[in-house]
């Protein structure tokens, strides 16, 4: 199948479907699993999240980049994802907090970005046939030279990119004024010292932590359990990434022996998975993901319903849930587990994004249950 539109770029399917559209600057071509987000806001946050490490994101909103690039926004230190593919890409943003517009931004990160796309139409294939290895390329690249190189790249399952995004040396993390202007402290967390090992940390989850008092040191995420027992914090959390969380064996092994230690700990979405696999528990690929900001999950104890920001292409299997582990919460999209609870110890995790950014605040509330368990711990 080719969706040919005039232009002098193509979005090259592992399945040999092509679709044409044009980029505002040439020369760079890119390779990733292709996936797409339905968020309408928050494309900065995507673009700069770890968890969307190669891959290349489609975005479902006809317009992106209305309110151009600000630093305050990231969610890490660069752009992470492969390349971008939009109906249409703004050039002059509206917005007072804009200091660059979106295609010269991802020009300087070297992010080739494909426009004029019908993004439904892609949507739509990925939803039927799923999330595949796909590629960027220049009008000077043959089509069969194309398909060669996508399918020779590396596919998702299998692949431990949470390791490659992970910081080299620990750190100390607090916020800045300009941060804070946004993101109002409430100290509660009464300098409890968490530990969070970092598969591809957020900024937003580690401000999450510190606007409520915690003292946060980011550990890589080749960091030994012997080394934070010893260091005597209060408690883990287990981050977010990218990847298959089932590639990530040396991680598993030290959230296994933090469960043995009985530690406090919270795992948010790839760290949900690393929990559920050092459980002894499974996971699996889903066809085409979550990503997006209006996935509704069931929290099952009290049947509240929250909606949640999602960006996840693995799942917890349910068939597969011990004695010592209970399901918490379910997406009510398709009855994925959504959310685990120790039936003994103070370990919770879940597998939507809690600290959002973007997307709505419903979950916010269990970066203070954490709190609450170290406390009590």
């Amino acid at each position: 199948m080719n969706h040919k539109q005039t232009g002098s770029s193509f979005l090259q399917l592992e399945d040999g479907t092509i679709f044409h559209g044009t980029t505002p600057f040439e020369g760079t071509t890119c390779l990733g699993e292709v996936v797409f987000n339905t968020s309408h806001t928050g494309y900065q946050e995507i673009l700069t999240d770890p968890s969307y490490y190669r891959q290349i994101v489609v975005f479902t909103a006809p317009h992106i980049g209305n309110v151009g690039i600000n630093k305050e926004d990231y969610e890490s230190e660069k752009v992470q994802v492969a390349g971008v593919v939009v109906r249409a890409l703004v050039n002059k943003p509206r917005n007072w907090r804009a200091e660059s517009d979106l295609g010269s931004w991802l020009k300087n990160a070297g992010v080739p970005v494909i426009t004029g796309v019908d993004t439904r139409a892609v949507t739509l294939h990925i939803r039927e046939y799923g999330a595949m290895r796909a590629g960027i390329f220049s009008g000077k690249t043959t089509e069969s030279e194309a398909l060669k190189q996508v399918k020779e790249s590396p596919e998702m399952a299998g692949s431990d990119l949470a390791t490659i995004v992970s910081c080299s040396t620990k750190y100390a993390f607090s916020t800045s004024e300009l941060v804070e202007r946004w993101h109002p402290t409430f100290e509660n967390g009464d300098g409890l010292h968490v530990a969070v090992l970092d598969f591809g940390v957020k900024s937003s989850i580690l401000r999450e932590l510190v606007r409520r008092g915690c003292k946060v040191t980011v550990l890589p995420a080749t960091t030994e359990a012997n080394d934070i027992i010893a260091s005597e914090f209060d408690g883990v959390l287990v981050s977010n990434g990218p990847g298959d969380p089932a590639a990530v064996k040396r991680g598993i092994e030290t959230v296994k022996s933090l469960l043995v230690s009985k530690m406090p700990m919270f795992g948010i979405c790839l760290g949900h998975q690393l929990i559920a696999l050092a459980a002894g528990l499974k996971t699996f690929k889903l066809p085409f993901g979550h990503r997006g900001a209006n996935h509704p999950v069931q929290h099952l104890k009290d049947k509240t319903v929250e909606i949640s920001s999602q960006n996840h292409g693995f799942a917890v299997q349910s068939e597969c849930i011990s004695k010592d582990w209970c399901v918490t919460h379910l997406n009510l999209n398709d009855g994925t587990v959504e959310g685990l609870e120790h039936t003994s110890q103070s370990v919770f995790t879940i597998q939507y994004h809690p600290e959002a950014n973007p997307g709505p605040h419903d979950g916010q509330f269990y970066f203070d249950r954490f709190i609450s368990e170290m406390r009590h711990a």
